[in-house]
């Protein structure tokens, strides 16, 4: 390999998508990388990112990026419904995988992505950056050094503020069947950073409802039927004993942002946002501790990665690519990886069941 690890960025766009928002910000400013081939829808879009991000090559043929010998890691940061094939593509050219998340459409189709990717020898990370935003490492090693005592229960709870006016580029969020959905998306992200935060669900019983039943495509004035929760409620018990309970609520014209509470036998932590973005927030941390008063906490700077003025989200991603880089150099693992994401997708396909039938499911 190269000094650098070489990139292909799949669904890379010089103006405007998630890539050109967050990944390639953040491999721009790593040391580890070097952006050397893009690929986009047509050519000429392709080009315009490769002369924006400074990439040799620039493809409108995803499958001759992953071909091509400039490239040892391939970054798919297209959503799930169009990137059909290409995760397998990726690691059967051997090239190591960057996949957004959702990685899949079930935990099966993702543990198989992971079996692949594992026979083929190439290391694999997914989207689910949120767990390393620095409060939130803060807050899982306090529960984990025992800081509040045995943790007795543990909740979250995240609104969303939501328009009902929506560009037509946004249709699959609102149908149950595309993966991408607010279950899919909202929950995933939200629910992989509690689990990291205080430990998988060993069971758990789930509501889902769908409260706006109709959205205005804002292209077409047409209105479509949403067939996609926008109300998630689950509760159930984690593997340490702890009782647990998530809320995730989207709609109406602005949301509160997280609030997520480890109530423990000597103490509580609080961790609020102080918006509600998804994927970007800034957090808050309150410690109590027994008869004292709440006090706040700064999150030590051994917490923050080295981008400092950058957006979360980038600094989230960057720590993603910085453990994905030791992963490719030394073998040693790294998460959240292919591994993570079938787990996510476990506890997603749980929520699905026992909101289909009633019944609580056992995850362990």
């Amino acid at each position: 390999m190269a000094d650098k690890i070489r990139v292909g960025v799949v669904g890379a766009h010089a103006d405007r998508g998630w890539a050109r928002a967050v990944h390639l910000p953040a491999l721009a400013a790593h040391p580890e990388y070097e952006v050397t081939a893009v690929a986009g829808t047509n050519l000429a879009s392709a080009r315009a990112a490769a002369g924006a991000w400074g990439a040799e090559h620039a493809f409108d043929d995803a499958a001759e990026l992953m071909a091509h010998p400039d490239v040892d890691l391939v970054t798919v940061a297209v959503q799930l419904p169009q990137r059909d094939g290409l995760v397998e593509a990726a690691i059967a050219a051997g090239k190591h995988v960057y996949s957004e998340w959702p990685l899949a459409l079930s935990a099966d189709i993702a543990d198989r992505f992971r079996e692949l990717a594992d026979l083929a020898g190439v290391r694999h990370a997914v989207g689910l950056q949120s767990r390393h935003h620095p409060a939130v490492r803060y807050l899982r090693d306090l529960v984990a050094e025992g800081r509040v005592g045995e943790v007795m229960s543990t909740s979250l709870t995240y609104s969303l503020g939501s328009p009902e006016i929506w560009s037509q580029r946004y249709a699959a969020l609102f149908d149950r069947t595309k993966g991408v959905n607010h279950l899919a998306v909202v929950g995933g992200h939200s629910m992989d950073m509690f689990r990291y935060a205080v430990g998988d669900f060993s069971q758990l019983s789930a509501t889902l409802a769908t409260r706006i039943t109709r959205v205005t495509m804002e292209e077409t004035g047409e209105q479509i039927e949403v067939t996609s929760p926008d109300q998630i409620v689950v509760n159930g018990l984690l593997e340490s004993g702890a009782a647990a309970s998530v809320h995730i609520m989207t709609g109406g014209p602005r949301g509160a942002g997280f609030r997520f509470e480890v109530h423990g036998r000597a103490g509580r932590l609080v961790m609020r946002s102080t918006d509600d973005n998804l994927v970007g927030p800034e957090f808050t941390l309150v410690l109590t501790e027994g008869q004292e008063g709440p006090k706040p906490l700064a999150v030590p700077d051994f917490y923050r990665p080295a981008l400092n003025d950058a957006s979360p989200a980038v600094r989230n991603v960057y720590q993603v690519y910085t453990d994905l880089a030791r992963a490719i150099r030394t073998g040693e693992p790294a998460e959240p990886d292919f591994g993570t994401a079938a787990r996510m997708h476990r506890v997603l396909d749980a929520i699905k069941l026992s909101a289909a039938t009633g019944e609580r499911q056992h995850l362990s």
